[in-house]
């Protein structure tokens, strides 16, 4: 859940950073744009502004002779292009030096007469007005980073709320995937993509919910409807005469009961009908009560003092016992169990569980690697079960130097003083397949 919180702080991140990352570019977008139009705008006023001076200038220097408006005639300043130009028709040419108290100017020159007559030239300061862009640009930069600073907080809260709304979805996908077929999403609001996976998730679990009760039902029915005529079987074969056939037959009955016997207990599992009686029980003596059931050589070690714990002895025979008969049947001696304070590990030394095993957990009639054995493929599954009823975990792994291991951690329960002692370790469990 840590994991998946931090995800979707990061994906709110994300989104205000890049929506503050955008506003950036739109106001650099636009304040280079401003910026562009309105110098381009001044050049062209100085520039109209220069020429209607040297028309009214010319006019006036023709008719009497005298200068107004601040023309001059072949002023030093004048710049290059404008000295020489060739025809008696205005011309008009930027210049960017600044002299003094006149920065970029914009010139306007025109001959006087023929060729080789003396140039009238005004000059059009841009300086006041260049001035007043550089206070438009401050403007436009004070105005963008007050733009970026509201509209953060904003996607922030924006990406919030979408944060909320995945986090909602990700947490009842999260319940469909421990298990919970009731969890849904239920309206998320809007009719963006985020209601689109809500909804998709919603129906993932409504189809998966139809399919694992469709198998539940299938299971137990097959299970119950199997019980009466293996019973019936397995009473004709007392009634065989004694012999190898008889042996046989009554070997292959057993083993169909015990599979019938484990799809009934998986069927209880699915359905929530099964409830543990936790009494006090020493450990070691439960687990060595177990393996020693199993009929099966294994090594039962019991490290440290032994410990007292509160469970269901006759589910947790059940599990170290089905841990064991897995071992047997598709590993390879020496099986060795181990007790050590409320954890019990049992471990072969086969060819190890399958990856995908590993990976996806235990499946029912699916018993991985051929080199594993035979089997049903409902053990581990039945383990697992039983192994969650009593509040433990169950960890499968390999061990690094080969071989299967299988850890079972039992809960550190609070002590419960009404809880009876179990004085010995009767015989309330037949043994596993």
């Amino acid at each position: 859940m840590t994991g998946r919180r931090a995800a979707l702080a990061s994906l709110r991140w994300k989104i205000a950073a890049l929506a503050a990352v955008t506003a950036c570019l739109v106001a650099v977008a636009v304040g280079v744009l401003v910026h562009l139009w309105t110098a381009r705008d001044i050049r062209s006023r100085a520039e109209a502004e220069a020429l209607n001076s040297l028309y009214s200038a010319m006019d006036v220097h023709r008719r009497t002779g005298a200068l107004t408006d601040g023309a001059e005639l072949d002023p030093s300043a004048l710049p290059a292009v404008l000295r020489d130009p060739g025809d008696s028709a205005r011309h008009t040419a930027y210049d960017g030096r600044v002299r003094g108290n006149v920065g970029s100017s914009v010139w306007a020159a025109q001959r006087t007469g023929g060729p080789g007559s003396p140039v009238l030239a005004i000059q059009v300061n841009m300086g006041p007005r260049l001035h007043d862009l550089r206070e438009l640009d401050v403007t436009m930069a004070v105005a963008s980073l007050v733009a970026v600073a509201a509209a953060v907080p904003v996607a922030v809260y924006g990406a919030g709320l979408l944060a909320r709304r995945l986090r909602r979805v990700s947490r009842t996908a999260a319940r469909i995937s421990a298990g919970d077929l009731d969890a849904r999403t239920g309206p998320a609001g809007g009719r963006d993509e985020v209601a689109e996976i809500a909804a998709t998730v919603d129906l993932m679990a409504d189809s998966l919910g139809r399919r694992l009760r469709a198998e539940r039902r299938f299971t137990a029915d097959v299970a119950h409807e199997l019980r009466t005529p293996v019973g019936g079987l397995l009473a004709a074969a007392d009634l065989l005469p004694p012999g190898e056939t008889e042996d046989l037959l009554r070997a292959r009955v057993r083993d169909l009961r015990a599979l019938v016997e484990d799809l009934l207990e998986i069927s209880r599992l699915d359905a929530g009908a099964e409830q543990p009686v936790r009494v006090r029980v020493p450990l070691g003596a439960v687990v060595r009560e177990a393996v020693a059931r199993t009929g099966l050589d294994t090594e039962v070690t019991v490290a440290g003092d032994p410990r007292t714990v509160e469970t269901d002895p006759r589910r947790l025979e059940r599990v170290v016992g089905n841990l064991v008969v897995n071992a047997h049947r598709h590993g390879a001696a020496p099986v060795r169990v181990v007790v050590e304070d409320r954890t019990v590990v049992v471990r072969d030394h086969g060819p190890g569980f399958p990856a995908d095993l590993l990976r996806e957990g235990p499946r029912r009639f699916h018993t991985g690697a051929a080199e594993r054995g035979s089997g049903h493929g409902l053990g581990l599954t039945i383990a697992l079960g039983q192994a969650g009823l009593l509040g433990a975990e169950l960890r499968l792994d390999n061990a690094p130097e080969g071989g299967a291991l299988a850890t079972l951690s039992l809960p550190d329960l609070p002590d419960l003083p009404d809880l009876p002692d179990l004085p010995d370790l009767p015989d309330r469990l037949d043994p596993p397949e």
